[in-house]
């Protein structure tokens, strides 16, 4: 295994070293698929070449069965048989030989055709995602899932295998498009008689992203922040609702720029879903999303009556999240992702400058540590995570082989923007975890960092009634002494992380009364086995949340 440390600029140089070695390799086009544990697209363009920005029509089967059993592609009984218009999609991942795609279900007229695609609500709207720089292929998953599980609508997934023109393509992961939708993004529609009144105030869909790809028309704020129109596309809005979305934004903005921008009534919270804020910056620090808050940003505004505030997300593209970034520090478990973000992007796509500003307001930081308490306690419980993790990457075991089988310059090689390259899916896998295992300790020792600086009183939100101290000594080499405190009875876990997330020595787990205790930890392994100096996390896991503390072991 190999880290790496180019960084975005390095895409063009790689991307010829990445050409020669595919030249240079045995790429097997002919890997054969017969069945699947995981549904199987089945695309045919009867010879016409996908290209970007002009759909085509194609013919599509799905295999695909709702009691789990397997789907061979002999079977004549379809969960889709039907056409499809069918066109790339994004950026940079165009660039990749394994191609990212967007599609609409259609009848046999042309028009769109609502239907459910893989046991997934009803819909025409559909992107074929391609895990190639992933190798974990589950990134963005897991970003979606967060979302949905903090309550927040976030597209539906579904792991698959393609097959295109009969040559097998490999792993993808199809998912719904943002769009508003009883189902999807659950705002008020618009149209053209919508000009005036409350009917004016809402729904919009905005975002901030680069300028490629369909329906990209936009304008630049007064204090400088250049959105886009996501719905009404650009090409629908009318002149009513452009300086309607714009001058809200406008307000907003100035909001946050004057003077009294904490005030309730007059500062940013007039304006915005401050939970929703919370919710997404949460979602983009834990996953370190090295896109976030700069890019494939969403935001909606409802109607007035419906509530009017501006709220963030949906959440979209977290494929270099989660360690998968070799810059802005996307690799590293340490660090603020908004700060670095705002100190180091400069010309490239910064985030809008609004974050910064919220982001060391107390009332969001007395907000956001709640709501990191809560989800500590089931969303982002560590084991919850990392078991989710191998359960999906045992369900992807078999079809993980032939997709390294048919792209054999991935595994083992630097695809930009990898940090971290294993020789094998199972090394990808076990990095991505201990990746996010470091990264949730080092949020819990910063969350109880800033708790231990808050003065008691009406402002705090949480009571401290669960501490656990500094260690004595630190560093140490021998032994060294950890004290905590339980303010209510309840379970209790111990335990000794590694710099890299893993749990490798539990010192108590048990019940405990109110009151005050120690433990030691003489510098050894759950094993036996003495521990390499260096840097490592006692958690304290009680009913009133995590408490980390950080201790320097020395030879």
């Amino acid at each position: 295994m190999r880290c790496m440390t180019m960084g975005k600029d390095f895409f063009p140089v790689l991307w010829i070293l990445l050409c020669l070695r595919m030249q240079a390799s045995a790429r097997a086009d002919d890997v054969e698929l017969a069945s699947s544990n995981l549904p199987v697209m089945v695309i045919d363009t009867h010879g016409q070449t996908i290209v970007d920005q002009t759909r085509i029509t194609a013919d599509m089967k799905i295999l695909w069965h709702e009691d789990g059993s397997r789907n061979h592609v002999t079977d004549t009984v379809y969960d889709y048989s039907g056409l499809i218009a069918i066109e790339l999609r994004g950026s940079t991942a165009q660039q990749f030989p394994k191609k990212p795609y967007r599609f609409e279900t259609q009848d046999s007229l042309g028009n769109n055709r609502n239907v459910n695609l893989i046991g997934m609500p009803r819909e025409n709207d559909w992107i074929l995602y391609n895990p190639y720089s992933d190798k974990t292929f589950l990134r963005n998953i897991l970003a979606y899932r967060i979302a949905r599980k903090m309550g927040r609508y976030a597209t539906r997934t579904r792991l698959c295998e393609v097959v295109l023109n009969g040559d097998y393509q490999g792993i993808y992961v199809l998912m719904e498009k943002i769009k508003v939708d009883d189902d999807r993004v659950v705002i008020a529609e618009m149209d053209g008689d919508d000009t005036a009144g409350d009917s004016l105030t809402g729904g919009y869909i905005i975002k901030i992203d680069k300028s490629d790809g369909e329906q990209v028309g936009g304008w630049t704020s007064d204090a400088g922040t250049h959105y886009q129109y996501h719905y009404p596309k650009p090409d629908e809005i009318l002149p009513e609702q452009k300086a309607y979305i714009q001058n809200f934004m406008d307000a907003f903005e100035t909001a946050v720029l004057g003077g009294s921008y904490s005030d309730p009534e007059n500062g940013y919270g007039k304006y915005i879903d401050l939970d929703s804020f919370v919710d997404l910056f949460i979602l983009n620090e834990v996953s370190r999303n090295i896109d976030g808050y700069r890019l494939s940003a969403f935001m909606t505004k409802d109607r007035d009556s419906r509530g009017g505030k501006l709220v963030m997300g949906p959440a979209w593209d977290y494929n270099l999240s989660f360690g998968n970034g070799n810059y802005y520090m996307g690799e590293y478990v340490e660090g603020w992702n908004i700060v670095t973000l705002a100190e180091q992007t400069g010309g490239d796509f910064p985030p809008p400058f609004y974050w910064m500003t919220i982001f060391n307001e107390p009332a969001f930081l007395n907000r956001a540590v709640s709501r990191w308490q809560v989800l500590r306690e089931d969303v982002l419980d560590i084991d919850t995570l990392t078991a989710w993790v191998d359960k999906m990457a045992d369900s992807l075991d078999e079809a993980q082989r032939r997709n390294y089988e048919r792209w054999p310059e991935v595994i083992g090689w630097y695809i930009w923007p990898n940090a971290f390259i294993g020789d094998s899916f199972d090394e990808e896998i076990e990095f991505f975890k201990e990746w996010i295992q470091g990264r949730i300790l080092w949020m819990d020792e910063e969350v109880e960092a800033y708790l231990a600086s808050v003065e008691p009183g009406p402002s705090r939100i949480l009571p401290r009634t669960c501490v656990l101290y500094k260690n004595v000594p630190n560093p140490f080499n021998a032994s060294t002494t950890l004290s905590y405190r339980i303010g209510h009875a309840g379970k209790v876990r111990l335990d000794v992380f590694n710099s890299r997330g893993q749990r490798i020595r539990t010192l108590f787990d048990g019940m405990r009364d109110q009151g005050e205790y120690t433990a030691s930890w003489d510098g050894r392994t759950g094993t036996g086995g003495p521990a390499p100096a260096g840097v490592y996390f006692c958690r304290l896991a009680s009913p009133a949340g995590n408490h980390v503390q950080k201790m320097l072991l020395i030879p």
